[in-house]
């Protein structure tokens, strides 16, 4: 089955792509990762996720941010939060870029994320266990990236 990327690229000596289909994170929280994240560099773009993993640096929520806490923050936005299992799942798909790009002969320190984006997946139902009546459901996010050589 072939997943289809949601921008056309017409020179596809340029750019390295990545893609991570039906992750176990928060949607609203992979929208707002991915909306920081991109036009980065891929290289700040990973150092940014890998300090947002270990909670040494916040991801500002400017639009899902009902009920978030304040945090020490650069400036301004200090609305924030540390999404890391987000940023794990996002982090395995730049590195996925990253190991593209390589694999094509592409220097990192040129590429710029030019398109990231959260897409809503499947959505799965389970049964509880011990015969309760509820179900579980669980949405899976789509997440897309391609970086372009400058």
């Amino acid at each position: 089955m072939e997943f289809k990327y949601s921008q056309g690229i017409k020179d596809e000596n340029k750019i390295a792509k990545g893609m991570g289909i039906g992750l176990n994170i928060s949607f609203k929280h992979s929208v707002t990762v991915c909306n920081r994240i991109r036009n980065m560099n891929l290289s700040s773009a990973i150092n940014l996720l890998e300090a947002v993993i270990s909670q040494e640096r916040a991801i500002p929520f400017k639009r899902f941010r009902t009920g978030v806490g304040h945090r020490r923050g650069d400036g301004k936005e200090t609305i924030a939060k540390y999404p890391w299992k987000a940023s794990s799942e996002i982090l395995k798909v730049l590195r996925n870029v990253e190991a593209n790009a390589n694999y094509k002969g592409m220097d990192i320190e040129e590429l710029r994320l030019v398109h990231i984006e959260a897409q809503k997946g499947a959505r799965r139902r389970r049964i509880k266990p011990r015969g309760r009546w509820k179900l579980w459901r669980t949405e899976l996010v789509h997440i897309q990236a391609i970086a372009k050589k400058t």
